[in-house]
């Protein structure tokens, strides 16, 4: 749960976030324009998200691919990430599209352990919280967040992952919380060191995985992570791109 706060009740940022809402012709969102920008650096409107208890770092930069532009990530023993604090209504933005590539997978991943909760490859999608679900000591914690920050916090997330061996479709709860659901989207080495694109009903999927109807988006991250196995990834991930449903 440690390596997980940021994500969740640590994430302070995103309760300051832009907020977007549908218009006539906004039929995307585009949250990672990672292809417009130049090579070198981070990109704009994202920051490093690390965990105060590992001590290697993911190495993130802009890096051209493929005649294009995407982020580049290596890490050896390593976790962090990089998120964009982003407000979206999942109602009317239901369909998330992205691009990856994984040039290794993890031999010790497990998506049902913590020793190997590790993936070449994960998108997160972060939700404001519903208090009516919460224990009572995740309450107290809400109250005295709200305190400080004027705001809840947001307290669950689904992670779409590239998984070394779970089948595809699958959903699990979160080694560490079961507020953030994993949902294995690539299993396997079949379609290794080449582009793979990615869409999925956030809508869809998050009934799916939580029995419930979605809260507002939040925040989105990446990260590739190898500190639990002590293992070495490179990937890299382009452009992420909310979408009306119908939109081509």
């Amino acid at each position: 749960m440690e390596r997980l706060r940021p994500l969740l009740l640590g994430v302070t940022s995103a309760l300051f976030a832009t907020t977007v809402s549908a218009g006539n012709d906004d039929a995307y969102i585009d949250v990672g324009s990672f292809s417009r920008q130049i090579p070198g650096g981070l990109p704009p409107e994202w920051k490093p998200l690390a965990f105060r208890k590992v001590a290697q770092h993911t190495r993130y930069e802009l890096v051209r691919d493929g005649g294009q532009v995407v982020v580049r990530a290596e890490a050896q023993a390593a976790a962090s990430g990089l998120i964009r604090d982003i407000r979206i209504d999942p109602r009317e933005y239901p369909v998330v599209q992205w691009r990856w590539k994984v040039a290794n997978l993890l031999e010790r991943a497990d998506v049902a352990r913590k020793d190997g909760d590790d993936h070449p490859v994960r998108l997160y999608v972060i939700f404001r919280s519903d208090r009516d679900q919460l224990s009572v000591w995740e309450k107290v914690k809400i109250f005295f967040y709200r305190l400080l920050y004027g705001e809840e916090p947001p307290t669950g997330a689904i992670n779409y992952i590239w998984d070394t061996r779970a089948l595809k479709g699958t959903i699990a709860p979160n080694a560490y919380t079961a507020r953030v659901r994993m949902i294995v989207v690539e299993s396997g080495a079949t379609k290794l060191n080449r582009w793979v694109t990615e869409e999925r009903n956030l809508l869809e999927d998050y009934r799916a995985a939580f029995e419930d109807e979605p809260p507002p988006v939040v925040g989105v991250a990446i990260m590739t992570d190898t500190d639990n196995t002590g293992e070495a990834a490179t990937a890299w991930y382009g452009d992420i791109v909310f979408k009306k449903a119908g939109a081509k």
